[in-house]
């Protein structure tokens, strides 16, 4: 059973937005080493204001992914849009790496020890599958992808190249590996050894 949530009054969005913004520095900059207590002096607000908002750490984790969920269900929805089945695909992958590539809490909260509370974001992440699963699909159906590539993969390749997110910028290269081993190999020709 779903509740239906009331929207937040204008102070109280504020807040709620300066929270998000404070757990994401800290989080992004020292993952778990940020205590609530910081997030709330960094936000500056009160204790008792992050608490009403987020009843725990990993709540406002989950708080930080689900919004980053949506701006990259917006972005596949766009994606969805493009004619080609390879350059939506790719438009996919690549926006929505670029788009993590400065979200340094986000990163190390799909890559950390201690995973979101998934519950609390369920729908965000159900949404963003779906359509990256149409889009993968696509692109398996045309020939783009070889034959048994699914979302998972999609899964799979991101958390790759957030794991290679550095200064240098040596995620691109993984990707760009990655893609050569996900494409189909033509009829007659064998890949590698």
């Amino acid at each position: 059973m779903t509740t239906e949530r009331q929207p937040l009054r204008a102070d109280a969005r504020r807040n709620r937005e300066a929270i998000l913004a404070a757990a994401a520095d800290l989080l992004g900059a020292r993952g778990d080493d940020a205590q609530m207590e910081e997030i709330a002096s960094h936000a500056g607000l009160g204790i008792g204001t992050v608490y009403r908002h987020f009843a725990d750490k990993r709540s406002l984790v989950a708080a930080i992914v689900g919004r980053r969920f949506d701006a990259a269900t917006e972005l596949a929805l766009a994606a969805e849009q493009l004619t080609d089945p390879a350059e939506a695909f790719e438009r996919l992958l690549y926006g929505y790496l670029e788009s993590v590539e400065a979200d340094s809490a986000f990163r190390r909260a799909l890559l950390g020890p201690q995973e979101p509370q998934w519950d609390a974001i369920a729908e965000q992440k159900a949404a963003l599958g779906d359509v990256v699963q149409r889009v993968v699909a696509r692109a398996v159906d045309a020939g783009v992808l070889r034959s048994d590539f699914d979302a998972e993969d999609f899964v799979l390749i991101t958390r790759g190249a957030m794991a290679n997110m550095t200064a240098e910028g040596h995620w691109r290269r993984h990707v760009q590996l990655q893609l050569e081993g996900v494409r189909p190999v033509p009829a007659g020709s064998t890949r590698g050894p």
